[in-house]
């Protein structure tokens, strides 16, 4: 058992709550009001003089200063003593489990005390563009290469490890925990209480411990079954699980997942990719190991920055079900840029790439699952219209999700997002309201079942052709896909126009607006 909460805890750190004594009808009868027994600590009730000594408390009122006392010292050691909470759950505790039984081909891969996989591009220490080749360096060369980049090196460590971080990940900061510390409480008081919220530490590969909350509807799952599906959500950089992007998925009723990057709330460490991976992987686990869910029931949340850690886990597990990105952004860099001096330019692309290189389209395009985009079409967070002033409602032109969007769309579908295709999808994003989003689409006479039909029979050929089974992913076929060749311009366009209908929604609504639980779906699925 936790210890109880003691009399000399600072009363600013007590859970408020309506006081019993106010309820009680025979409050002046009672020589032990629940005021003076919360001051008395633990242990007996003591009794308070009063002109009416010989009275003893009443039934009621002594049974309610019981309840909220023993409240008061359940919230508060849930709160405050989390860092004392025996772990739950461990990394590397997936070797435990698979001699248990499970099947999850993606978790027997063994994850370094260094950390977890992550894609690096060129711009992370490989051969720069117009650099001549490594191996057609001298050593001398390369030495004198590596002393001029020095200070550059220290200056753009020295800004990540400062203010870079602060600007990105503002939740990590302590003043920020400590104003938001009474509207944390409250929410992990209604996630426990309104929706039996299970509290666990996790221990990624780096030895940060990850707090956690688990609500499970497995056992009512409702008409639609959403509790049978397990939705792991991905807060943004001043999010926490305690009053983040869950509210969604749980209010639509499906067993949530929610977690804290590191050094945000109970979680410790620092908030920097490589450690949000590391936290991510265990959390993973955890979901298919110790809670028992099958992966294709699994469906990973991510909103704005959230989408990184997102789109790393479906990368990282394609067997994965479906992956939601609401209101994020391709690549850091254009967004870095947008706050940050002109004259810094080179100092902040290079420290973007060397230490928050969250490379979110590319991530994506190596997920072969549903995939569904939310844009938020008053978002000025993640757009690159209008600098730094407010953006015009329906002003979506410089949101970032149009590329990811473009990106997605040009890998999976290479023939269809070519020249005519690629236009009029760029065209459709431009549209901010969704009355113009619908005449557009009327205007060039999409017929969605002419489009169903020639994927289907793509896919069905292939599969045909295609014998050996182990080839195709979990998702089945996997992408790219050719489809579409040899069509004329105008069903290029239609098909090009439906495929980007499917795989993004436009949501009227602020970039932290909450997200309406009508407005989380699970992506399309041919």
């Amino acid at each position: 058992m936790p210890p109880p909460l003691g009399p000399g805890r600072p009363r600013s750190q007590r859970p408020s709550g309506p006081s019993p004594e106010e309820a009680c009808p025979k409050r002046a009868l009672c020589t032990l009001t629940p005021a003076a027994a919360l001051r008395a600590g633990p242990g007996p009730p003591a009794c308070t003089e009063r002109p009416v000594a010989s009275t003893p408390m009443c039934v009621v009122c002594f049974v309610k200063a019981l309840v909220h006392v023993f409240k008061i010292y359940l919230t508060a050691n849930y709160t405050y003593n989390f860092r004392s909470w025996p772990v739950d759950f461990r990394w590397d505790d997936v070797r435990a489990a698979a001699v248990g039984g499970s099947g999850h081909r993606a978790l027997t891969c063994a994850a370094a005390a260094a950390g977890v996989w992550l894609l690096r591009g060129a711009a992370l220490g490989g051969d720069a563009p117009g650099r001549p080749p490594r191996g057609a360096r001298s050593q001398a060369q390369c030495l004198l290469q590596q002393i001029r980049e020095l200070p550059g090196q220290l200056a753009s460590y020295a800004l990540a490890h400062s203010l870079g971080r602060w600007l990105l990940y503002p939740g990590s900061m302590f003043l920020m925990t400590r104003a938001l510390l009474p509207l944390l409480q409250q929410g992990q008081e209604r996630l426990v209480e309104r929706y039996r919220g299970r509290r666990a530490k996790l221990v990624a590969c780096d030895g940060n411990e990850i707090d956690t909350m688990f609500m499970d509807r497995r056992q009512h799952p409702g008409s639609h079954g959403h509790g049978l599906r397990l939705v792991i959500c991905c807060e943004g950089n001043a999010g926490f699980y305690e009053m983040g992007c869950l509210s969604a998925p749980l209010e639509a009723g499906y067993s949530v997942l929610g977690w804290n990057h590191p050094g945000f709330g109970g979680s410790t460490g620092a908030p920097f990719p490589q450690h949000d991976a590391n936290a991510m992987d265990v959390v993973i686990k955890y979901a298919l190991h110790r809670l028992r869910f099958s992966p294709a029931h699994v469906v990973v949340y991510g909103w704005s920055i959230g989408g990184f850690t997102a789109t790393w886990a479906t990368m990282t597990y394609p067997e994965l079900g479906a992956l939601v990105l609401d209101a994020t952004f391709d690549d850091l860099v254009p967004l870095a840029l947008k706050v940050m001096p002109h004259s810094w330019k080179g100092l902040v692309v290079r420290t973007v790439r060397e230490h928050f290189n969250l490379n979110v389209a590319e991530q994506l395009c190596r997920y072969p699952g549903p995939v569904l985009l939310l844009r938020r079409t008053q978002d000025d967070v993640v757009s690159t219209s209008g600098h730094l002033r407010p953006l015009p409602s329906g002003d979506v032109e410089g949101n970032r999700g149009n590329e990811l969007l473009l990106r997605l769309l040009q890998h999976r579908y290479p023939s269809v997002m070519v020249r005519e295709g690629l236009a009029v999808v760029t065209r459709w994003l431009r549209v901010g309201s969704l009355a113009q989003e619908a005449a557009f689409y009327a205007r060039y006479r999409v017929d969605d079942e002419w489009c169903l039909a020639l994927l289907r029979s793509y896919r069905a050929r292939c599969e045909d052709e295609q014998e050996d089974e182990e080839a195709w992913g979990p998702h089945g076929l996997p992408f790219p896909w050719l489809a579409g060749q040899g069509l004329s311009p105008r069903r290029r366009r239609q098909l090009a126009l439906f495929l980007a209908r499917k795989h993004l929604k436009n949501v009227e609504a602020t970039h932290c607006s909450p997200l309406e639980p009508e407005d989380f779906q699970l992506p399309w699925r041919l």
